[in-house]
């Protein structure tokens, strides 16, 4: 079973790392588990909560750097 981390799942994901860690505050996306490697506290991402985000995104996100367009409004008479 292949593991990723976080920085590899938002690339996976052509997001950024701030987007992701957003994502995972607002419980959109499940946060995995701390683990100390060599000293160094990671999270490591299995395949099954890498479609999870996967699924996130093409549910939640519009695209880099933009916001919604707003709708204009039909001129009255």
């Amino acid at each position: 079973m292949a593991t990723y981390s976080t920085a590899q799942v938002a690339e996976i994901l052509d997001i950024g790392t701030d987007t992701l860690h957003r994502w995972m505050k607002q419980k959109g996306v499940a946060t995995p588990e701390l683990q100390l490697i060599g000293g160094v506290k990671v999270r490591l991402w299995s395949d099954v909560q890498l479609n999870a985000a996967r699924k996130y995104k093409a549910e939640h996100y519009w695209g880099k750097g933009g916001r919604k367009k707003k709708r204009k409004r039909a001129k009255q008479s």
